[in-house]
């Protein structure tokens, strides 16, 4: 068997990410990331990839080996050990953050973690792997490069090539380019998120640097707000914090729980023992003398950030004076939620900075000229964009193509790659579906129950509730009527009893067979009322009628 290269997630999308490698004598992925929901998942908490594909390689599935910690990369992991036993591969800090969800799901004892160094060389199957270091916006980040019968195959995982990297471990572009004598790379699978922007990115320390600024001219507390993944930046917070004579308030449980794992890690370092405040005492404090270190940068309704704004937090409530920093990226589709929080912040008193105007974030992710460095470096025969909606892929592709590469193609999610005798080739598709996570329940909301709260949430809901004599089909009770969503209470008296003579209207058309006939009879009211609520109020809600039988 060829080697075949599938993903399962995070071509053509944002989250997701995951990819099998599978050369018939063993199998093993790489990332099992989540989707967090967009405005049309009424009710979903997250997306994760549909891992029932797996089946038919689960007796050669060798391993799942982690890039880093972040959520699109090791949140769905808790759901694929819970359909297949398999060892899972990360750094520390990667596996330190894993835990967590793990012990969510009660896993924690049961999963196979096993540690491995940023930079070293181990067996999984029959896979040849070696992890070599990458910098990104969390600490441990890791690419790979996996050797077997058909060829040598680079995974960047999420990178940047900072030339100031926090722990002094810069991404391994010299190992990248100095493999072993003769061999060659058969193909990259590189990332593509900042495929977009032009240039470098900005090193990490540049946001410490404006951090340490603003405490430094503010004239009370800073709010600061970020994902709580964000160590390398947390750290900077604090180191900053401790320059400028502020204590540093730890806020969320997230915040809370990650900083404990870095610090118990070694991943993390107080500039000074008495640097964290407890959040409860920070109202106590003089206002120049505290940061707050929040999460919420992206609006969440319920976050942190936004009761602190909305003043409805337990502890910390905005007030005339503070400074409010947003120091994380605009993802697509939270724009309105941020600019709502930025507006409530404002209104509440505080001075907002966010990356817009002031630098206070920096991606941790390459742009285009280090993606061409990692694609001069590694110098691939074939080349698959990774990571990223179809824009960026195409884009990343063209890129690889003005750069050289003899064969720079695109792949979107279930495409089968096949690799034999170092050229590849593409053998056809397979269905990879996605779960919604809603609650406890996973796979249970499906396309169609999201459409209908779509539904509902834009035009409301009509409830009818007859009963009927079952031997004779007349009107034992009823009909009474209640809407939702669709006029208000004031106007609604006039219509609801219009709508109930509609009602009562359609019961009688209809035949006496009819009447004993509850499905029958709810089909003729369903259809009358429809006509009523278009043809008087131009609007088409959902009709619900429930047809009982006495």
């Amino acid at each position: 068997m060829p080697l075949r290269v599938v993903p399962l997630g995070g071509l053509g999308e944002i989250g997701l990410n995951s990819m099998l490698f599978d050369d018939g004598e063993s199998a093993i992925m790489v990332d099992a990331g989540l989707m967090f929901p967009d405005d049309t998942m009424l009710g979903v908490d997250y997306v994760i990839p549909d891992f029932g594909v797996l089946k038919e390689t689960a007796n050669r599935l060798s391993g799942l080996l982690l890039t880093h910690g972040h959520e699109d990369h090791i949140g769905a992991v808790s759901f694929l050990l819970k359909e297949f036993d398999v060892p899972v591969y990360g750094t520390p800090l990667t596996l330190g953050l894993l835990r967590h969800r793990l012990a969510e799901h009660g896993l924690d004892g049961s999963a196979r973690l096993v540690p491995i160094e940023r930079s070293g060389r181990f067996r999984v199957g029959s896979f040849d792997v070696e992890s070599f270091p990458v910098c990104h916006s969390i600490p441990d980040g890791v690419g790979y490069i996996f050797r077997c019968g058909e060829g040598v195959f680079v995974h960047t995982g999420d990178f940047k090539i900072d030339p100031r990297p926090p722990d002094g471990v810069p991404t391994a572009i010299e190992r990248l380019a100095r493999l072993a004598p003769g061999e060659k790379v058969t193909a990259l699978f590189s990332d593509s998120t900042n495929v977009e922007r032009e240039g470098h990115s900005l090193s990490e320390a540049f946001v410490g640097e404006a951090l340490s600024e603003i405490f430094e001219a503010a004239p009370g507390r800073v709010i600061v707000a970020m994902f709580s993944s964000n160590i390398h930046r947390i750290q900077g917070v604090l180191s900053a914090a401790a320059r400028r004579g502020r204590r540093v308030a730890l806020c969320g449980r997230s915040m809370v729980r990650n900083v404990a794992t870095a610090l118990e890690l070694g991943y993390m370092k107080l500039p000074r023992p008495d640097i964290l405040l407890p959040v409860e005492d920070a109202e106590t404090m003089p206002d120049a003398t505290v940061v707050v270190l929040t999460t919420g940068s992206q609006g969440e309704p319920r976050s942190a950030l936004t009761l602190m704004a909305l003043r409805e937090h337990k502890y910390i409530r905005v007030r005339e004076g503070d400074t409010a920093v947003l120091s994380s990226k605009f993802i697509p589709g939270n724009e309105r939620a941020i600019a709502s929080v930025i507006n409530h912040l404002f209104l509440a008193g505080a001075e907002v900075l966010h990356e817009k105007i002031s630098e206070v974030h920096v991606s941790g992710h390459a742009s285009r000229e280090e993606l061409k460095i990692m694609i001069g470096a590694v110098a691939p025969k074939y080349f698959i964009p990774v990571h990223g909606e179809p824009r960026f892929l195409v884009r990343h592709r063209n890129l690889a193509r003005e750069a050289g590469v003899p064969h720079a193609e695109m792949a979107l999610n279930g495409d089968i790659l096949e690799f034999r005798g170092g050229e590849m080739s593409r053998a056809g598709k397979i269905e990879v579906g996605r779960f919604f996570v809603d609650g406890k329940g996973v796979g249970d909301v499906e396309s169609f129950v999201l459409k209908d709260r779509y539904q509902l949430s834009k035009v409301g809901v009509v409830m009818v509730v007859l009963a009927l004599s079952s031997a004779t089909g007349e009107i034992v009770y009823g009909p009474d009527i209640v809407t939702r969503g669709v006029v208000t209470e004031n106007g609604s008296e006039a219509s609801v009893e219009e709508a109930r003579e509609v009602v009562l209207n359609a019961w009688e058309e209809s035949g006496v067979e009819t009447r004993k006939d509850p499905a029958e009879i709810q089909t003729d009211i369903r259809r009358a009322l429809r006509r009523y609520f278009n043809k008087r109020l131009d609007r088409k809600p959902v009709i619900l009628p429930v047809v009982l039988e006495l």
